[in-house]
């Protein structure tokens, strides 16, 4: 597989300028607001420890003075020394609180780029991979890609295993309304009449089928019958590719993880 170091470049400096901006216009505020806090802070307890030592200074000067004024007075400076202390617990308190409150936004900011991350991944795989398939087929057959998928389903009934088969021909059977056939095309008679003998043939009934077609598709066919589906779709295969990128976010971390995976669907042809 060739690297397409022009692509690969591109997201290096797209990288690069993420984490320029983040650094000028995030993390350097929130390290503006720290460091002013930590000031306020030191402020506080500068004034803290001047209290206590005019406090010291008026005791030396009434020393002399009585024995209860000596203890009034020693009641006093103790209740300085708490107010001091529980106004320093306050406000480290207050600058823990904010510096927490800042981590969780971050953190929640990053859990909803990841999710729209993982949604836009999907939709691009979903659609790379509807037309990649149609440009191959089309490339190394002389068959269309709705003719494929035909085929495909058709083989699918024919393979059912026993119990599979017990299950959806119960279904059929107890059916009183007109088995449903949706695919995302428009499918030509001579397809529908293959899926009809299919049908026929693997559940050994004679069963009047809908076709219609279902724009939320995936690429691909499903009949259902009284509550049971059977089909083929290109959501399958999708399935195994996102939970790789899972798989991946989870290892890397939400935003390392982004740029990995952007890089691994870009450079997959």
């Amino acid at each position: 597989m060739l690297i397409d170091w022009f692509t690969v470049g591109a997201q290096v400096l797209n990288f690069l300028i993420l984490v320029w901006l983040l650094k000028r216009f995030l993390y350097k505020p929130i390290l503006n607001a720290i460091d002013a806090r930590e000031k306020a802070i030191a402020t506080e307890l500068s004034n803290a420890d001047t209290k206590k030592t005019d406090a010291q200074k008026e005791h030396d000067e009434y020393q002399e003075k009585s024995q209860a004024f000596d203890k009034e007075r020693g009641g006093l400076l103790d209740k300085a020394k708490q107010d001091a202390q529980s106004e320093h617990d306050r406000l480290i308190g207050e600058a823990k609180k904010d510096s927490e409150d800042v981590r969780a936004k971050e953190a929640g900011a990053l859990q909803n780029d990841q999710a729209r991350l993982r949604a836009e991944i999907t939709h691009l795989s979903q659609t790379e991979v509807f037309a990649i398939t149609r440009k191959a087929l089309g490339d190394l057959a002389t068959v269309s890609l709705e003719e494929r998928m035909g085929e495909v389903f058709t083989r699918r009934l024919y393979d059912m295993d026993g119990k599979s088969k017990d299950t959806m021909g119960q279904a059929l059977r107890a059916s009183t309304a007109p088995v449903l056939i949706r695919s995302v095309f428009e499918m030509p008679e001579q397809q529908k009449s293959a899926i009809r003998n299919a049908v026929n043939e693997t559940f050994s009934i004679d069963a009047h089928l809908q076709f219609e077609t279902a724009g939320d598709s995936i690429c691909g066919i499903e009949l259902s019958a009284n509550g049971q589906k059977i089909g083929w779709s290109i959501a399958e295969y999708l399935a195994a590719l996102s939970g790789k990128v899972d798989s991946l976010l989870e290892a890397h971390g939400p935003l390392a993880a982004a740029t990995a995976t952007q890089t691994t669907i870009a450079g997959t042809p």
